[in-house]
């Protein structure tokens, strides 16, 4: 059932997308790290201070899984409750067509942090079939936090973030995934030198400034 959907689902991505990125490669930086590592929240201060689209993963799946009519939704929710990844099908699609629409409304904005992506093999297999020569990735930007930390700052946002994986269920199994599929991505990633590590336990401003050092040497 769940390969009838995919299916139907790549049948509705248009194809515009490759005239899009046949024109301007999308510049793409993936931000990874453990959940509550402060991912969105250092995205949202690149945003403001370089010429960036952030696209969060986990938010696109969020969206559809609770958009009205998706046949997708209850099939992500189960997922995500679980704290299992979502099929990469889904998931590359979604960013596809997002990064679509952004560079359809202004050819300028072709630079992407893809946050919370790839998450796993499967993630990064799928990204280089599906994006292969159609998309640079300049770097891998690592937010490097201790397990506790990122629990204790979930369950924080948990109180009032509406999220039904801010708790501590679901954050065990979601650091569980993250250290034995994410982890190795990263190791991967490092071995290329295409790794930018930032200490993400201390406060919000100390890590911006490593974050800015990076991309004012990264170009």
């Amino acid at each position: 059932m769940i390969f009838r959907l995919l299916r139907r689902l790549a049948e509705k991505v248009p194809n515009t997308v490759h005239r899009v990125v046949s024109s301007m490669k999308p510049q793409v930086v993936f931000v990874l790290g453990g959940p509550g590592a402060g991912k969105g929240t250092q995205c949202a201060k690149i945003v403001e201070n370089y010429s960036y689209t952030h696209l969060s993963a986990g938010d696109l799946l969020r969206e559809e899984r609770s958009r009205t009519g998706s046949e997708f939704g209850q099939l992500i929710d189960n997922y995500i409750k679980e704290g299992k990844i979502v099929p990469v099908e889904i998931t590359i699609n979604l960013l596809k067509k997002a990064m679509e629409s952004t560079m359809q409304a202004d050819e300028q904005k072709f630079r992407f942090l893809i946050d919370g992506f790839p998450r796993n093999q499967d993630n990064l297999q799928g990204w280089n079939t599906v994006m292969d020569g159609k998309a640079d990735v300049k770097f891998v930007l690592f937010f490097d936090c201790s397990n506790e930390v990122c629990i204790d700052r979930c369950l924080e946002r948990g109180k009032s973030s509406g999220r039904t994986d801010d708790n501590r269920e679901s954050m065990e199994k979601r650091i569980q995934t993250y250290l034995q599929s994410t982890r190795p991505i990263i190791d991967l990633f490092e071995k290329q030198g295409k790794v930018r590590t930032i200490d993400a336990s201390r406060g919000v401003d100390e890590v911006f400034g490593d974050v800015k050092s990076v991309f004012e040497k990264e170009g």
